[in-house]
């Protein structure tokens, strides 16, 4: 039986908003608007992804990674201005109201939810191609939000955890080889980003910049650099940190290349004062330093080196990294 618009909420998303609520929601899902009560002193920090079939997820992907995948990449946003979950919306356009679908999606959101203490207080769905967005809502001190803009010369440039490595899942999928164990770990990436909240608080206050890296690592710290008044980098390109399944799956030059410029691995990557090195927290990794130079400079071993893509930009047509 087919489900419509308000039967299918009630059925599959009240109980995430009923499950994940707490005391700043005054009125969730089922009236025109949510009520919701900030935290008193703190600022709102909000942003928004979309997931599309076909430009950032393959047809007929199940329904619990795409749940994972639409939550890891939003929630990213708040990791990278250091805010702590707070809310979130949902808008799902969806060819039919497939129950098997909804069941498995809105039981991997009520979990993740659950796990990151964020409450589902609204959203909407429609008819149409396969499209899902999430809105979130978080919350930072006043003062204390990260941003792009601050980064300074001399500044160090540091990543968190493995750079590549959701490309490299991505490649296995195209390629239909997840049976290969480094491939399974590499498709895991891909399908279940892992939000960077804890270390986002942790810079607050440490680091001088930061951005999540969606675009990949060279197009994303450009976006630093602009935004701090046009400065450039020294990047070691040796000092990038790859996985050990993505170098054995796909050697070490490829995992340099997909490291730089492949996209939606959802690390942080940030600037931190040089004087401030021996407070760098764990899981990260100098790669780089800010310059004057208004240009981003590639070394390997102390060589000058060419990276054949700088990132991926959704409305070029000659892409060279597939998302």
């Amino acid at each position: 039986m087919s489900l419509g618009e308000f039967e299918l909420i009630r059925a599959y998303f009240a109980r995430v908003a009923e499950a994940s609520s707490d005391a700043s929601v005054i009125l969730g899902p089922g009236d025109d608007c949510a009520l919701l009560q900030p935290p008193a002193g703190q600022q709102l920090a909000v942003s928004i992804d979309s997931l599309v079939e076909g430009t950032h997820f393959l047809p007929g992907t199940p329904a619990d990674k795409l749940a994972s995948r639409l939550f890891g990449s939003a929630l990213s946003d708040l990791a990278a201005m250091g805010a702590a979950p707070g809310w979130l919306t949902l808008a799902l356009s969806l060819p039919a109201s497939d129950a098997d679908w909804l069941e498995a999606f809105s039981r991997k959101l009520a979990e993740l939810c659950l796990q990151y203490r964020i409450a589902l207080v609204g959203g909407d769905t429609t008819r149409g191609p396969l499209t899902l967005s999430a809105q979130v809502h978080g919350f930072v001190e006043p003062g204390l939000a990260l941003c792009r803009s601050g980064a300074k010369p001399g500044d160090l440039i540091c990543v968190s955890g493995t750079l590549g490595d959701s490309r490299g899942g991505l490649e296995g999928l195209l390629q239909q080889a997840e049976t290969d164990p480094h491939q399974a770990w590499l498709c895991q990436r891909f399908y279940a980003p892992q939000p960077r909240i804890h270390l986002g608080q942790q810079l607050c206050g440490l680091a001088s910049s930061c951005i999540d890296i969606s675009d990949g690592l060279l197009a994303d710290l450009g976006h630093i650099l602009t935004a701090s008044g046009g400065l450039g980098a020294q990047i070691q390109v040796d000092q990038l940190p790859l996985s050990v399944a993505l170098q054995t799956r796909y050697g070490e030059v490829q995992a340099r290349q997909w490291a730089l410029s492949g996209g939606e691995d959802f690390e942080l990557c940030f600037t931190l004062p040089a004087d401030k090195r021996a407070s760098l927290p764990e899981g990260s990794c100098v790669i780089g330093q800010v310059t004057t130079e208004p240009q981003v400079e590639l070394f390997l071993c102390g060589q000058p080196y060419v990276s054949p893509s700088r990132g991926y930009d959704h409305f070029q047509s000659d892409n060279q990294e597939s998302q």
